[in-house]
């Protein structure tokens, strides 16, 4: 009898065990939310740093964006004329060697973005342009600021 009760006594607990056991029928979303929106606002800050870091005041006009598949090669004109590919400073004689090397294998195929200051003599913009074409790069964007233009208008 001894053993009966045991048995008894043994089979309740291991009904309970198994009630404690149960796997939980609801998620808990609160962690991944607070993952998702903590990189979320990481890709807020950081994506404006990741434009290219020659200050720039573009020219406004009403144009449309452009569609880029490939990764540009951005070219960039200073107020004064002082040509810049990517970040880096480059010499009028230098200039088709300098974009090609940053379109790598492939360069003359790639776009290349030509953003100007607004304050930039049309002849320094017109002659990268001319330069550029006259060497084979036949995918040239003239970059302007099209943001500011919707909220004048």
């Amino acid at each position: 009898m001894a053993m009966g009760g045991a048995a008894g006594g043994g089979g309740r607990g291991r009904g309970r065990r198994r009630a404690r056991k149960q796997p939980l029928s609801e998620i808990n979303v609160t962690p991944l939310v607070d993952v998702m929106l903590v990189l979320l606002i990481i890709f807020m800050v950081s994506a404006p740093l990741l434009t290219v870091g020659v200050p720039l005041e573009l020219p406004k006009t009403e144009a449309g964006a452009v569609d880029a598949s490939d990764e540009p090669v951005t070219v960039s004109i200073k107020e004064d004329g002082e040509i810049f590919v990517g970040e880096g400073g480059v010499s009028w004689d230098d200039l088709v060697l300098r974009v090609a090397q940053e379109g790598g294998e492939g360069a003359r195929e790639r776009p290349v973005f030509v953003r100007a200051d607004g304050r930039a003599p049309y002849q320094a913009v017109a002659r990268v342009m001319a330069r550029l074409s006259s060497e084979g790069f036949t995918k040239l964007n003239l970059i302007t600021d099209t943001a500011a233009s919707a909220e004048e208008g």
